[in-house]
């Protein structure tokens, strides 16, 4: 039998990059171009879930599907180059590759920005995969037989709960350590910078996966 290398999975927005500035810009440009009134800077407070759930927020839901597709078609232009990569990012993911592992992306915003996001900040995960939000998280991770899971929200830490991942979080985002710990992060790291420590320190945890998700 092939033994794989261990995976870890991480989430993307204010986890592996600060997006609150390039989303801003893309929220402000999208209020211009629809001549409807989008509070940018509350937006930004509340980033994670998927895309349709904040522009609810300021559009008819009628409306959100097309509206969320001239967001993306505008993100490319407006959000990428203004997003730096968090503390720590780059060198959580080498932290990943030195340990012999795979650093795979997983995140609820859309593949194709992502990528540029990633490509922009020269971070190379083993493979990314978008568009998947909370417990739908977990179809990639089960898939790329990810052992851990890192991410800023309550919304990943159900992810990698519901994949029977170990979840460590990030209190980089919306989320406080409280929070995290309330919805059951197994680890709470104050920042990136603190994984790879953790990683070793860790490492007997992260040997093995867990055998099925926890209730």
């Amino acid at each position: 039998m092939t033994s794989h290398p261990p995976t870890v999975g991480f989430d993307l927005d204010m986890t592996l990059i600060d997006s609150r500035p390039g989303i801003r810009a893309c929220y402000l440009e999208l209020s211009a171009r629809t001549g409807t009134y989008i509070d940018a800077d509350l937006a930004v407070t509340r980033l994670g879930p998927p895309l349709a759930e904040e522009l609810v927020n300021w559009f008819p839901a009628e409306r959100v599907e097309e509206v969320g597709a001239l967001y993306r078609e505008l993100y490319p232009a407006t959000a990428v180059s203004a997003t730096p990569a968090l503390t720590g990012a780059r060198e959580a993911i080498e932290a990943v590759r030195r340990a012999g592992g795979r650093a795979i992306v997983v995140t609820a915003k859309y593949g194709p920005n992502a990528k540029l996001h990633l490509e922009h900040l020269g971070i190379e995960p083993d493979a990314l995969i978008g568009g998947l939000w909370a417990e739908q998280k977990a179809e990639a991770l089960r898939e790329y037989g990810a052992r851990v899971y890192v991410g800023d929200h309550v919304g990943d830490v159900r992810g990698a709960r519901a994949a029977g991942a170990l979840s460590v979080a990030v209190a980089t985002g919306p989320c406080d350590e409280g929070e995290l710990r309330a919805a059951g992060a197994d680890v709470v790291l104050p920042d990136l910078t603190a994984f790879p420590d953790w990683l070793v320190a860790g490492g007997a945890l992260v040997s093995r996966q867990r055998e099925s998700p926890r209730a």
